[in-house]
């Protein structure tokens, strides 16, 4: 099986964050990069898939130069091959010209299964995926918690608001990771040393046959980016009794908030 992870590379969550003095941006200097949490899941699947059914796992990001320690790590755990679309002008980019560049990348590459982490934790979209696979015009099954191959097909178990459905589908498909999927293993010294052996390929968007001025373009404009406050305000319910203290809380939620 030809798999190919999908990965972004995003701050670290633990990272203090801080917005810059023109409140467009964030403050990048000394900033801690890591491979998207979600997406470390999916490559967990692809190397437990390409360990089952046997093939190769190659990831592919788009982004700037220092994306290649997001695909360094995916290579460490175990992945055969890294691309990099690496080029200025996605930075004028949406998040759908980021999607038609990695999907142009794809139908270069071998593939029988597109796997990506269901969320990117910076910021939230869950769109990529979604995108990509329209793109190609192939099936997308998100909150993936299991999956099973067989022969074609592949039953996959979906998590969703209210329960988990079965849902099949023939490949090739795209698959997004939700937590539970798997617990992706640890990197090991041995294999951070494989890692930097492992060539990391770079592709612009003239390599993907792409016209940069013909991508999509931001339809929305960043007015300013705040840090939430710490503080938040409380408010100290009154009565003497636990059932005073009820009758006033259920008050507040039915007069005030309307609950």
């Amino acid at each position: 099986m030809e798999s190919i992870v999908l990965i972004k590379q995003v701050p670290d969550t633990e990272a203090a964050i801080e917005v810059r003095p023109e409140a467009k941006d964030i403050v990048e200097d000394n900033l801690n990069w890591v491979l998207n949490p979600y997406d470390e899941i999916a490559v967990e699947e692809a190397l437990r898939i390409r360990e089952a059914l046997g093939g190769t796992v190659t990831l592919l990001c788009a982004g700037p130069d220092r994306c290649r320690d997001a695909l360094r790590s995916g290579l460490a755990m175990g992945a055969d091959r890294a691309v990099l679309i690496n080029d200025p002008n996605l930075e004028a980019c949406d998040q759908r010209g980021v999607a038609l560049a990695l999907a142009a990348c794809i139908q270069s590459l071998d593939c029988g299964l597109i796997l990506a982490g269901q969320r990117a934790v910076d910021d939230d979209l869950q769109f990529t995926g979604a995108a990509v696979a329209e793109e190609l015009d192939m099936a997308f099954i998100p909150h993936v918690i299991r999956q099973e191959i067989e022969g074609q097909t592949v039953r996959c178990l979906q998590s969703t608001d209210r329960e988990t459905v079965t849902v099949e589908a023939e490949l090739p498909v795209l698959l997004a990771a939700q937590r539970g999927l798997n617990e992706p293993r640890y990197i090991s010294l041995p294999g951070m040393m494989k890692a930097k052996k492992k060539p990391v390929e770079v592709r612009s968007l003239k390599d993907l046959g792409l016209d940069a001025a013909l991508l999509p373009r931001p339809g929305l404009s960043l007015d300013r980016l705040e840090v939430p406050s710490s503080q938040r305000a409380g408010e100290m319910i009154p009565g003497q009794t636990p059932e005073e203290q009820t009758a006033n809380l259920l008050h507040r939620l039915r007069e005030l908030a309307l609950v």
